[in-house]
């Protein structure tokens, strides 16, 4: 392997990068790298969980912000257990080829290891625990994401019975026609860590629950005008979309799925390069086209610029060189701040912007792989968006329909004006501002 011609030191050993094969550790030492990796990624994945709860709780209403914390502490815990009851092998299981796996089937790290030396071993090369942990946390965010398109006027339990279909059946299926081995596999779709699999199909599902949910109360006149309805605290949206920031690098960097061999490792690090690059491209130009279209610099924009630049190079995070990666990052912070003022027109009521940032930008992120990867192929890209599109979008309507016909899934009247931290938890985020903090 060709390192720009430098030399390795490994251990007392000089060697030529140039001339060498690939170097590579004993078995034992490439398992367990693989494994520390997959975990590594996987609790900083988990972390992203803190970083969608502080951004959400930022930028709803002083009056929502409890519950929206009750939401994210719910739906990560929700999700795990799904994925635990019948997500796991429903995406992996048997899929060879075709469009899921095994319904109902309780995952088990006894169900490929074998025993070597006392210790249970799986055959893949890294622990069948770590797989799975690191293939969890990823459901979690999909989740995540409906959370904030949803907020302020939802009621809990019906959107966490949405989280149980989500995470147990809608989530895993489609997973499984690429990264299951599926049909999508066969076809020659690529998605590396998830721009359609992961935020595609969290943004179809929060697109879906908005539409048929409803705008908030007073977000849209009957003349046409849109009345702002500021967060709570743009400190805290900005410590979550650094929390986020800092968790894709798990995200993306462990994706790589290996850490056991000069190969693993450069690849890893490239990743994380560009994994930065894209976030700073995509913050950077959130920030110049605001200030070009609306003469003021707009933090939510910039915050989601930066998140954007990160869902558009997930789908692609290693074969682009840094300054690419730093512009397929800047379409999507560009893309961001034309695409929330459109769903807006539309009187898509999305409290967090996430439909802008995951699902507009999971499709250009998805798109944007053949101009790095020549494995690509442009028409199986748009196959994949399109089908995994309708697949999630159907799938979520029933789901939808099926709560709102049955247990109703809006807060009345009422409820939505004082806040759902009081409607539907008897409390307040933030006790001491008094009553008078109810008005926001």
């Amino acid at each position: 392997m060709k390192l720009n011609g430098k030399k390795l030191l490994v251990g007392a050993v000089t060697v030529s990068a140039v001339s060498s094969p690939a170097l590579a550790v004993s078995a034992d030492s490439a398992y367990i790298f693989n494994t520390l990796l997959f975990l590594i990624g996987g609790f900083l994945v988990m972390w992203m969980a803190a970083g969608f709860a502080m951004l959400e709780a930022g930028l709803v209403r002083t009056k929502n912000v409890a519950e929206i914390c009750v939401k994210n502490v719910s739906l990560y815990a929700i999700a795990c257990i799904m994925w635990m009851l019948m997500g796991y092998n429903l995406m992996y299981s048997g899929v060879d080829g075709g469009y899921f796996g095994q319904f109902f089937s309780l995952w088990s790290p006894d169900d490929t290891a074998t025993l070597v030396e006392g210790a249970k071993v799986d055959p893949t090369g890294y622990s069948a625990g770590s797989d799975f942990f690191f293939q969890m946390v990823f459901v979690a965010t999909t989740a995540s994401i409906v959370s904030g398109t949803v907020a302020e006027r939802i009621k809990l339990f019906p959107f966490l019975a949405f989280t149980v279909v989500l995470a147990g059946l809608i989530y895993p299926i489609q997973g499984a026609w690429k990264w299951g081995g599926g049909w999508l596999d066969a076809a020659g779709f690529q998605d590396f860590a998830g721009s359609t699999l992961v935020h595609s199909t969290g943004g179809w599902a929060a697109l879906v629950g908005a539409l048929i949910l409803g705008p908030r109360l007073g977000r849209f006149s009957k003349d046409g005008r849109i009345k702002p309805m500021p967060g709570s605290s743009m400190p805290l949206a900005t410590l979550g979309t650094f929390i986020l920031w800092l968790g894709w690098f798990g995200f993306n960097g462990a994706s790589q799925l290996a850490l056991g061999s000069l190969g693993d490792a450069v690849s890893v690090s490239n990743i994380f390069v560009n994994t930065n690059m894209a976030a700073a491209g995509g913050a950077v130009s959130a920030m110049l086209v605001t200030k070009a279209v609306y003469k003021k610099v707009d933090l939510s924009m910039i915050l989601n610029g930066a998140l954007a630049g990160l869902v558009s190079i997930t789908a692609e995070p290693l074969t682009p060189t840094p300054i690419i990666a730093t512009a397929i990052g800047g379409v999507g912070g560009a893309l961001v701040v034309f695409a929330v003022p459109f769903f807006d027109k539309l009187k898509i009521d999305d409290v967090v912007g996430a439909i802008s940032v995951h699902l507009v930008c999971g499709i250009w992120g998805t798109l944007a792989v053949p101009l790095t990867n020549d494995a690509a192929s442009l028409s199986i890209q748009l196959l994949g968006i399109g089908a995994i599109g309708i697949f999630v979008t159907i799938s979520s309507a029933i789901a939808w329909f099926a709560l709102k016909t049955t247990v109703g899934i809006r807060l009345d009247e009422e409820d939505e004006e004082r806040g759902s931290d009081l409607a539907e938890l008897g409390m307040e985020a933030y006790p001491e501002f008094g009553k008078g903090s109810q008005k926001f």
